[in-house]
């Protein structure tokens, strides 16, 4: 799964043809067969997800010394923050409280990164149909950053 993941795989059947594109060299990827979707999805269900999050923290944590002397490229007093925001998709019968559409259901991922410091453990969630704009207002209006104001000025 972390070779789906870096190779930006999004589905089994993507996953399984990728693998299978590369026959001759599964074996030094450390697989001893053919690859099955249902191997794929075993494999999945029984890894704990906390491996993969204790892995981002470990990558962070050798990279962030590596450019932390690396100019950002403006010269500002106030902190540089970036944003990442991804929509996930829902089953409006399971998930009523996350309307998005009228016949779909979905919530808002953020990340947002002090491109000075170290990021925030968990990236919160918020209703899809509420704009970036409103989450920038919320998580950095109570810091009093101006630079949060310029941003909700200009159109994202």
């Amino acid at each position: 799964m972390a070779f789906a993941q870096l190779t930006y795989r999004e589905s089994l059947r993507d996953i399984e043809a990728c693998l299978g594109s590369i026959g001759g060299k599964l074996y030094h990827m450390g697989f001893r067969g053919k690859i099955a979707r249902s191997t794929l999805a075993d494999a999945n269900e029984a890894r704990d997800w906390r491996i993969y999050s204790h892995f981002a923290q470990v990558l962070i944590a050798i990279a962030r010394p590596l450019y932390a002397l690396d100019p950002i490229g403006v010269d500002l007093d106030q902190s540089l923050y970036a944003l990442d925001s991804t929509t996930i998709d829902l089953c409006l019968a399971l998930f009523p409280w996350a309307k998005f559409r009228k016949h779909k259901a979905a919530v808002n991922m953020h990340t947002l990164l002090d491109l000075r410091r170290k990021p925030s453990a968990a990236p919160p969630f918020s209703p899809a149909r509420n704009a970036d704009s409103v989450f920038i207002r919320d998580s950095l209006s109570w810091q009093g950053s101006r630079s949060s104001r310029c941003l909700l000025g200009t159109r994202m």
